[in-house]
């Protein structure tokens, strides 16, 4: 049983007593009925709008799911394979990621302060130190 429906059985419960209108405390108790009444109603509007707003969510998150499927299914197409170095320029803190191609140059200029900075490689391929 609903709101709305417990508050109409209250009222049947109320009409069957035969209240008399004169007094003051049966007034009290249709009063309190109708307002009761008047409350079951507006908490009925209000739970058919939440249900119309929770299944337009649902509707949002379905489109939702269908652009990140759209925007987002060719996100393997973009990676990047090629490996990074993190250098620190020792002059500011800076850290830097460089990539092969940054490496063959042998020494770059920080873009933060703008000091060169040097590097040797080991066999490996890898950056062993940073130097000024």
């Amino acid at each position: 049983m609903n709101l709305t429906e417990k508050v109409s059985y209250l009222k049947g419960l109320a009409e069957g007593l035969e209240l008399s209108e004169d007094s003051k405390t049966e007034k009290i108790i249709k009063v309190m009925i109708e307002v009761l009444d008047d409350m079951a109603l507006t908490v009925s509007d209000l739970e058919d709008d939440l249900a119309e707003v929770g299944y337009q969510l649902d509707e949002v998150d379905e489109d939702l799911a269908e652009l990140e499927d759209y925007v987002f299914d060719d996100e393997d197409e973009f990676e990047d394979d090629d490996e990074f170095y993190q250098v620190t320029c020792p002059q500011c803190g800076e850290e830097i990621f460089l990539d092969e191609e940054d490496l063959e140059q042998d020494s770059i200029d920080c873009p933060a302060c703008g000091t060169n900075l040097e590097f040797d490689f080991d066999d490996d391929d890898e950056i062993e130190n940073p130097e000024e």
